[in-house]
């Protein structure tokens, strides 16, 4: 689940807080005094979304195995209007203010945000959406309990982007207007570096003389992708702080207010204290939690599983014994051997179902030693990540542990040293 929501909500942020801040930018008039061209930024989304959806589904089924091809004219686009958004918000109060007197470049600006609003959706979210496609691995039924998990992973990491998205937007009636205006501005900034970086990479591929000065700045901008979805976030902090100044400075002592001033004036300013305060105090929780995301959250699902420690058993002329109570719990049990020419191995005994044990070297033919470990009941290698089927333990093939003879009997297992000393060239 984790692996899914760290996948998703990162790659769904920027869409979402461009849309936010489109909304708020170019928001005027209610009902039917909304210029109809309000509503093709929804249609930018639905257009933007489809298209995604398409092209994330001809890549699934290998139709587009290539998608440079779709992303570099794509990616030029993105640049042009993202350049354009940038101005776009620069003078949208000229655009906005008496908008029916110059309708034409409303209409213009909502053309442009929708346009910006349907590549960045399409650029963003293929990758989101063929996280569907790993919801089932190969061989399992389709509904289990960890079908259900990243299922729910991914919804969580839509919902996580939308609602910060949301938090974000409440401090639009409570910061000053030059506040949000500044973080709407980095935003959409750092979203023209975002898709900088996309079209420099395919440059980069395609163009043989590659200036230093554009290389520095492609290792830069991929070496601080986190770190760039993280600043989308925190420049948020600008409105927050304030709203907070703002919420403080509204008078609501009696001291403060002027002797006219009704009761309502001074339900209305606690109101909007406390409206400030609250959106300020949710906009940095939405913060720690898009930094929490992709630092924990990246670092817990990039963590490499450590190998139990080895246990102790009896070795006596050429005879390791391992008595069946030491490992008749089911569980992996890992032990180590030094043979002959000083190779340190390890082995692995597991009771399979039906009494009988799974024996084989801590490593195999495919990956090498990298090693077995247990999790959630399940052997899996710690370099290909394939979970072993316990009734092919002790048998070649696969990535499954390779066997060597041993014995069972009078309550013990027994290993002779000289079978593992042939065997110590995997370890080396």
């Amino acid at each position: 689940m984790l692996e899914q929501f760290v996948a998703v909500m990162p790659g769904t942020l920027g869409p979402a807080l461009l849309v936010m801040c489109m909304s708020v930018m170019l928001t005027v008039g209610e009902g039917r005094d909304k210029p109809i061209s309000s509503r093709w930024r929804l249609w930018g989304i639905l257009i933007g979304l489809v298209a995604a959806i398409v092209f994330a589904g001809l890549r699934a089924s290998a139709v587009i195995n290539q998608r440079t091809f779709i992303n570099y004219p794509v990616l030029w686009c993105c640049v042009v209007i993202d350049l354009l958004l940038i101005v776009l918000v620069f003078v949208n109060r000229l655009i906005t203010r008496n908008w029916r007197r110059h309708a034409a470049v409303m209409h213009l600006a909502n053309l442009v945000a929708a346009l910006g609003i349907a590549l960045t959706v399409f650029y963003a979210l293929p990758d989101v959406i063929l996280q569907l496609t790993i919801w089932v691995e190969p061989g399992d039924p389709i509904f289990t309990s960890d079908m259900l998990l990243r299922a729910l992973g991914f919804v969580l990491g839509i919902i996580a982007s939308a609602v910060i998205a949301a938090i974000f937007r409440t401090m639009r009636s409570t910061a000053v207007r030059p506040a949000f205006l500044s973080a709407v501005l980095v935003v959409l900034v750092i979203q023209l570096m975002q898709h900088l970086t996309g079209l420099l990479q395919i440059m980069q591929a395609r163009t043989l003389r590659f200036p230093h000065i554009a290389f520095v700045m492609l290792a830069w901008l991929i070496n601080n992708k986190s770190g760039l979805i993280m600043a989308q976030a925190f420049i948020f902090l600008i409105p927050a702080v304030a709203s907070v100044v703002a919420g403080l400075r509204m008078p609501v002592s009696a001291k403060r207010l002027a002797a006219d001033v009704n009761a309502a004036t001074v339900r209305k300013h606690k109101a909007f204290r406390r409206r400030a305060i609250a959106a300020a105090a949710w906009s940095m929780v939405a913060m720690i939690g898009v930094t929490a995301t992709l630092t924990l959250g990246v670092a817990a699902i990039n963590q490499q599983p450590t190998l139990s420690p080895p246990e102790a058993y009896s070795l006596k002329d050429g005879v390791a014994t391992i008595p069946f109570s030491q490992v008749e719990d089911g569980h992996l049990h890992r032990f180590e051997y030094k043979a002959k020419d000083g190779t340190v191995m390890r082995f692995i005994i597991i009771k399979k179902n039906g009494g009988a044990y799974g024996i084989g070297l801590d490593a195999c033919e495919n990956c090498g030693d990298a090693g077995y470990y247990e999790k959630d009941g399940k052997i899996i290698c710690k370099k290909c990540e394939v979970a072993i089927n316990l009734a092919t333990i002790g048998f070649k093939g696969g990535c499954n542990p390779i066997p060597f003879p041993y014995k069972t009997g009078s309550g013990k297992i027994t290993i002779q040293t000289a079978d593992l000393d042939a065997l110590s060239a995997h370890f080396q």
